[in-house]
C-alpha cells in the first residue's frame, strides 16, 4: 500500500490547508493526477498523485491544515508499480515569498555574502513557521537549557525558529533571534502581553485566520519594526493623462491609472537607483538590484497579495495593463505560483478605487519605499496669466521609505519627479 504524503511545496513552507479533495475513496486515478488542492503562505497549489492506482483510504478533509510529511492518503498502486515508494517531487522548488527578517542572503538569486547562512541568516528564511506549526511550547524542540535562556530573555521559545536538524532551537538562534529584535527597537514576536476576556463584556465570535492573514500579519509587523518610516506626499496634475486613459480604455480593457503609474515608476528606479536597493544589515551593505520589478498590492477575500510584474522597463502601458489584470484575477482565484510573489523591486498600492485622500503604506520589506494612490479629483488651480482659478484633475501620491537608506530631499526629489512625469506620460512612452 503506498502512503501519499504532502509533499515539500517550496524552500521553508513546512504546513498549508487543504482546500479542495479532487477524488474519493474507490476512485481509479492515474499517475500525474491531481489529488488535492493546497493552499500555502500566498498560493493554492494542486498537488498529483506520484502513482497510478485506487484511493484506498482519505486521511485528511477540506479545512485541515496538514504539515509537510503528513500522510493524506492510501492509494493501492497499480499492477507494474516498482516495489520501492516512488519520490514525491518537490512542486515549486522557489524561495519562500515573504521573509520576516532582513538577512545575509536576499531574494534574488545571488547571496550578497559567500559564507553559509548562520543562524540569524537561518532565522530569517522560516517565517512560514512561526507561530503556525508549533501549537504548544512543550511541542518546540529545545534543550531545557535553551528554553531557560528563553524565559530569561523574555522570549517565546515558539516564536524562535531553529537552526538545527528537525528545526532544533539552539542558544545561538535564541540570541540571534533577541539581537535582531533589539536592532529593530522591538517587535511583535517577544513575550505578548495576554488579551483580556472579552466575553466578560458581551458575546464574541473566533474566527481562524487564513494562512494568507497569518503571514501578512507577522511580515507587516516585522516591516514595522525594521523599517525607519517616514511618508511624504505630493499631488500630480493628471488632467491631460486622464483623457488619454479614458480615450483607450474599452470594454474589452479597462483601463486604471495604474499601469501608467507603473511605467513611471519603472523609469524612475532608473533615474533613482537607491530607491531600487535593500540593506543588508548583517554585512552593513546596500544592495543595488539591476532589474526592475514592481509589486502591486491586490486586496482579495483572503488578505493582500502582491504579485510582481518583471521588467516593467521593458513593457508599454497596454502590456503592463494586460499582465498586470491577468495577475489579478489569479490572485483573486488563488492561482498565483510563489515565484510571481516575491522578488519585487517596490510595490504600489492604489486605494483610489475605493476613496481617501491620503494614507501611509508600510514598505514592504526587505524593498526600500512604496508608492501609495488615493483618489484623484479635480481641484480649483489659479491660472497666474489669466487671473482665474481653473479645475485641475489632482492625484495625491503617498511615498513611504525607509529613511535607513533614504534621505528626505532625495524622497522628495524622487516623488516630485514621478509627478512630473505622471504630467507628461503619453501612452506609447
Amino acid at each position: 500500500m503506498f502512503e501519499f504524503k504532502i509533499p515539500e511545496v517550496g524552500e521553508n513552507i513546512v504546513s498549508g490547508n487543504v482546500v479542495n479533495i479532487f477524488v474519493s475513496a474507490g476512485d481509479t486515478v492515474a499517475k500525474d493526477q491531481d489529488l488535492l488542492e493546497l493552499e500555502t503562505e500566498k498560493a493554492s497549489l494542486p498537488v498529483p498523485s506520484p502513482v497510478a492506482g485506487e484511493i484506498k483510504e482519505i486521511l485528511v478533509k477540506v479545512g485541515d491544515e496538514v504539515k509537510i510529511g503528513q500522510v493524506a492518503m492510501r492509494i493501492k498502486a497499480a499492477a507494474g508499480t516498482p516495489a520501492e515508494e516512488p519520490k514525491q517531487k518537490i512542486l515549486t522548488p522557489v524561495a519562500a515569498p515573504m521573509p520576516a527578517k532582513p538577512a545575509a542572503s536576499t531574494p534574488t538569486a545571488t547571496s550578497a555574502s559567500s559564507a553559509g547562512p548562520g543562524p540569524v541568516a537561518k532565522f530569517f528564511n522560516f517565517v512560514a513557521r512561526r507561530n503556525e506549526d508549533i501549537p504548544a511550547q512543550m511541542d518546540v524542540p529545545a534543550a531545557p537549557s535553551v528554553r531557560r535562556l528563553a524565559r530569561e530573555l523574555g522570549v517565546e521559545v515558539s516564536s524562535v525558529p531553529g537552526s538545527g536538524p528537525g528545526g532544533r532551537i539552539s542558544k545561538d538562534d535564541i540570541k540571534a533571534f533577541v539581537k535582531q529584535i533589539v536592532l529593530s527597537n522591538g517587535g511583535p514576536a517577544m513575550a505578548r502581553k495576554p488579551l483580556p476576556d472579552f466575553a466578560l463584556f458581551g458575546a464574541i465570535r473566533r474566527e481562524k485566520m487564513s494562512k494568507v492573514r497569518q503571514v501578512t500579519k507577522d511580515h507587516m509587523a516585522h516591516c514595522w519594526s525594521t523599517v525607519a518610516h517616514v511618508t511624504q506626499f505630493d499631488k500630480a496634475d493628471i488632467t491631460a493623462l486622464e483623457k488619454i486613459r479614458k480615450a483607450n480604455s474599452t470594454e474589452e480593457r479597462k483601463l486604471t491609472i495604474t499601469p501608467f503609474l507603473i511605467k513611471v515608476l519603472a523609469r524612475a528606479l532608473k533615474e533613482f537607483p537607491q530607491f531600487n536597493a535593500s540593506i543588508d544589515a548583517d554585512n552593513n551593505e546596500i544592495i543595488y538590484k539591476q532589474y526592475i520589478h514592481i509589486g502591486v498590492a491586490v486586496d482579495t477575500d483572503r488578505g493582500l497579495l502582491v504579485p510582481v510584474l518583471r521588467n516593467a522597463d521593458k513593457k508599454s502601458v497596454l502590456e503592463i495593463a494586460d499582465e498586470l489584470a491577468k495577475a489579478a484575477e489569479r490572485a483573486r482565484n488563488k492561482k498565483n505560483s510563489l515565484e510571481e510573489l516575491q522578488g519585487g523591486s517596490m510595490t504600489v498600492t492604489n486605494l483610489g478605487g475605493i476613496g481617501g485622500f491620503a494614507f501611509t503604506p508600510i514598505v514592504n520589506w526587505p524593498e526600500a519605499c512604496i508608492l501609495g494612490v488615493s483618489r484623484g479629483d479635480f481641484e480649483p488651480v489659479y491660472n497666474k496669466e489669466k487671473g482665474n482659478f481653473v479645475p485641475r484633475f489632482k492625484l495625491p501620491l503617498c511615498l513611504s521609505y525607509d529613511h535607513r537608506i533614504i534621505n528626505g530631499a532625495d524622497a522628495a526629489r524622487f516623488l516630485r519627479w514621478i509627478c512630473e512625469q505622471l504630467e507628461q506620460q503619453k501612452m506609447d512612452t
